[in-house]
């Protein structure tokens, strides 16, 4: 199962014990799968998600109890449409043909004015159109829309919630996004995902862990590169001036860090200094190095 599978699984499962909620979550559900057909007067809903099919089930049974197995009656329907605050624009529908879509349809602002409202609509948006890519992979968290007003309205909702939503434009449809594993993280607390957010925050962690180890070994192996690279060098220039003027022609603690350098080649500098007698430090080392580095190119 993929991890936007499981995300959705546990949001089925979840409920809001309050009506106002309940009706937000359904609201949802309608304005992304939902039409009316205006005779007889019924409210159908179009999913063959079977997720999501039950969770409109569910809903409508604890709100209005009815069974939705059967088809609505206009009187059922006209309650559903009045929860929904749809009722009123049936005016609008007079004219319609025999079906009239509900999807991408404004939402009422007055039934997510609580914050929990907004929770449960964010929730039944994510259910109905949702996905979030696998954590191990990739940070992306998206609720495709079918209209240009509806992303615009669940963009304000989860910016509420203090998250950077964006939305982008693909194939005729509205996608509102967030690309911030800390963002994806607040939605789904924000969506009561619990589990899956455990499990996003464990998957974060381990990469971050990782990305702190990589970047602490590439720092390693580019000072370990760069003393390599410089005791090569102060080989090269001792040898030369060996080969040339002789080891022996250069100042006594010169000669000797010399000949300290050939014998130790792979040695840092304060091990270097722990060979000297008396012992010198990693700078006074550094320092007799820089000469002898002089004196070879000179020499060359």
């Amino acid at each position: 199962m993929s991890f936007s599978s499981e995300v959705k699984a546990e949001l089925a499962r979840q409920y809001s014990k309050s009506r106002h909620c309940q009706i937000a979550e359904l609201a949802a559900l309608v304005f992304m799968e939902g039409q009316i057909r205006l005779q007889p007067l019924t409210l159908q809903f179009e999913s063959e998600n079977p997720i999501l099919q039950e969770k409109y089930a569910i809903l409508m049974k604890r709100i209005f109890e009815v069974d939705i197995t059967k088809e609505l009656s206009p009187a059922d329907t006209m309650r559903v449409l009045q929860a929904l605050k749809i009722a009123d624009d049936l005016q609008m529908f007079r004219h319609a043909h025999d079906h009239v879509s509900l999807r991408g349809a404004r939402m009422n602002g007055l039934l997510v004015q609580q914050t929990c409202c907004k929770r449960a609509y964010i929730r039944g948006m994510f259910l109905a159109a949702g996905s979030i890519s696998n954590p191990n992979k990739s940070y992306h968290f998206e609720i495709v829309c079918h209209s240009q007003v509806q992303a615009r309205q669940l963009q304000e909702l989860m910016e509420s919630f203090e998250t950077d939503a964006k939305i982008v434009v693909r194939k005729h449809h509205y996608v509102v996004y967030l690309k911030d594993g800390s963002q994806i993280v607040d939605m789904l607390n924000v969506m009561e995902a619990y589990v899956s957010l455990m499990n996003l925050e464990n998957v974060r962690i381990l990469k971050e862990m990782r990305n702190s180890v990589n970047r602490k070994v590439n720092c390693e192996t580019a000072n370990i590169s760069k003393t390599v690279n410089a005791a090569v060098k102060q080989i090269q220039d001792i040898e030369l001036i060996r080969d040339t003027i002789g080891l022996e022609s250069l100042p006594d603690n010169l000669s000797e860090i010399a000949q300290v350098r050939l014998e130790h080649p792979e040695s840092p500098l304060k091990e270097l200094g722990n060979y000297l007698s008396p012992p010198v430090g990693k700078s006074g080392v550094n320092h007799r190095l820089r000469k002898i580095a002089e004196i070879a190119e000179d020499l060359r």
